[in-house]
């Protein structure tokens, strides 16, 4: 078996796997670090010493810190590894996650510091984290053939997707046992990869022409994708006597100047001379529909992860006698439906998408995402099981058969030496599309439990007598009963505990054991929660949908041809023959099948 390293004919097993493994290894690790601490959140707690409860901020900054840094990174160094080698920040990213992980496993303190020690490493983390994204997928297109390439993509974004939801199962896992070994799982993995892709990895990419670094451009969209991050942060936060912290003058300021930074970034890149954004690339159909397609996709799925285990901890668990303490762990269990159909339509729709062409088999993914919206949208908050995961492996489906095809669509749009950028700004759209849906899932659910869990509260307060804890109960925070269900804590019974003796003691008994059992205060929440959240699934139908219709809009394949130059000895270039590019093209594929 034959490639082509840096100019020259080698002979090598099976590059185009090896440059897999490591990608393969990369993704997986970095998506599963992304939910693993979703279910292990109360196991951390615990461990430092910290009451979730009271401690709502670190809770937030520590779920949403790694995607924040992620999604503000992997656009610059997609940009920087077009010049300096893709390979090379793919090693660096991997040596640097290591540490991350390695620090966070560590992490020395308890209390506030243990928190910001945490949110910290995880920033670390999640540095590696974005050398990764910015370079996974052209690193796969770099070493596969053109007529291969679906299948590559399949195969790494099945990795990617089906991460989150491994992430889920091992958080539960490995924080029965000790919450650092959540961190501690992530290490070895590293350090296989640092050691594999440092000794078996090439270079073998095209580099871009050395150029400055866009210096304005990289500080207008930092500047900006971080200040709408984090209004959208602690917008979720409440404000005041607030619900939510959307009036908080700090987000209303860093909403704004986000939104002009963004603004003034786009208008330096139309003027630079190398800009990190290459919004010419947008002239392609294919790159500007495929890649619109893919943020409106993950706009609709971001919070999709969040509310469906909200639905399963906070409600459907505890209603089938699941105890709160062990909620977190079988909510992961019960999302391995929606991955196991990435897994299987990932690779598969990739291997079609080579033979067929990408854009009906991702058009038609993303309707069967549309459907699967609707029918969650319909599902009783008391549902059954069997048509709960029939739902949610369609959704996997679906998923898998649009990413796949999308993703080498978009990458076999560029030349060669621009999908280092190319792949930082698919990465670069997903990331914060998927910050941005988990604000607004978030907002839509908060905004109408708000409206609705006093009314809620009153009426099952009073189906059971207890009239006179109306006042207490009903005046529940709307963040706190949420997020009480989404770290398996019933907040009824730190009410009660905080209530004088006497008015406790004038409670029956009877009363006492429903209002502290596991069903009492799941179906009162279902009644405010079940009607924001089905409004959201909503909402994520009609984003697919419109996604559905940029899709099919992409056009037919389309696949950039290199064109191949002659270096004369005064260093200029000279175009080749179009005939002789055209032996040359399929001569290196030969070479590379």
């Amino acid at each position: 078996m034959f490639t082509l390293i840096n100019g020259w004919i080698v002979t090598t097993l099976e590059y185009k796997w090896i440059a897999m493994s490591n990608v393969f290894i990369a993704s997986l690790m970095g998506s599963v670090n992304t939910y693993i601490i979703l279910i292990a959140i109360p196991a951390i707690f615990n461990g430092i010493h910290i009451d979730p409860l009271n401690s709502f901020q670190y809770l937030l900054w520590i779920l949403v810190v790694y995607g924040l840094v992620t999604a503000t990174l992997v656009l610059s160094f997609g940009r920087l590894s077009d010049l300096y080698g893709r390979v090379k920040m793919f090693r660096l990213g991997f040596l640097i996650f290591t540490i991350g992980s390695i620090l966070l496993y560590l992490t020395p303190s308890t209390g506030d510091a243990g928190a910001i020690e945490i949110i910290a490493f995880r920033i670390i983390q999640a540095v590696g984290s974005a050398l990764f994204a910015s370079n996974g997928a052209a690193i796969l297109t770099d070493a596969f053939p053109s007529n291969e390439r679906g299948k590559a993509q399949g195969i790494n974004v099945t990795a990617a997707i089906a991460g989150n939801f491994i992430g889920l199962v091992l958080g539960g896992v490995l924080a029965v046992f000790n919450w650092r070994y959540v961190f501690l799982v992530s290490v070895p993995f590293g350090l296989i990869g640092t050691i594999w892709s440092y000794y078996k990895l090439k270079e073998i990419s095209t580099r871009a022409k050395k150029t400055k670094i866009d210096v304005w451009g990289n500080l207008t969209y930092l500047l900006g994708v971080i200040l709408l991050l984090v209004g959208v942060t602690y917008g979720l936060i409440p404000y005041g006597s607030d619900s939510m912290g959307w009036s908080n003058p700090l987000v209303i300021v860093s909403m704004l100047t986000g939104l002009l930074s963004l603004i003034l970034f786009l208008f330096i890149e139309n003027r630079v001379e190398s800009p990190m954004f290459r919004l010419d690339l947008f002239k392609n159909r294919t790159f500007a529909y495929g890649n619109l397609s893919a943020l409106l996709a993950s706009l609709s799925r971001g919070g999709l992860m969040f509310m469906l285990v909200l639905l399963l901890q906070g409600i459907w668990l505890p209603l089938h006698g699941f105890s709160y303490e062990s909620a977190p762990f079988w909510a992961g269990i019960y999302m391995l439906p929606l991955t196991a159909g990435i897994v299987i339509m990932g690779p598969l729709s990739g291997i079609l998408s080579d033979k067929y062409g990408p854009r009906w088999i991702a058009t038609g993914g993303m309707v069967i995402v549309t459907l699967s919206f609707l029918l969650l949208a319909v599902l009783p908050y008391n549902f059954g099981l069997l048509e709960f995961v029939l739902v949610e492996f369609m959704m996997g489906v679906g998923s898998g058969m649009f990413s796949s095809p999308n993703t080498a669509a978009i990458m076999l749009s560029v030349p060669s030496q621009d999908r280092g950028v190319a792949s930082g700004m698919i990465s670069t759209l997903k990331n914060t599309a998927n910050m941005a849906s988990m604000g607004v899932f978030f907002t839509i659910v908060i905004m109408g439990i708000t409206l609705k869990f006093p009314e809620a509260m009153t009426a099952s307060l009073t189906s059971i007598g207890a009239t006179q804890l109306v006042p207490v109960l009903s005046n529940i925070p709307p963040t706190s009963a949420l997020f009480s269900a989404f770290l398996g804590y019933n907040p009824v019974s730190t009410i009660l505990s905080s209530l004088p003796g006497s008015t406790v003691a004038a409670i029956p008994h009877s009363t006492l054991s429903t209002l502290t059992g596991i069903t009492w205060f799941p179906s009162t929440l279902a009644n405010a929660f079940m009607p924001s959240l089905q409004t959201s699934f909503y909402i994520g139908a009609l984003i697919s949908a419109i996604g559905v219709v940029l899709s099919a809009l992409r056009g037919k394949r389309y696949i950039h041809e290199q064109d191949f130059v002659e270096v004369k000895s005064d260093g200029t270039e000279k175009p080749l023959a179009p005939e002789i590019n055209e032996i040359i093209r399929e001569k290196t594929e030969d070479l590379q099948e």
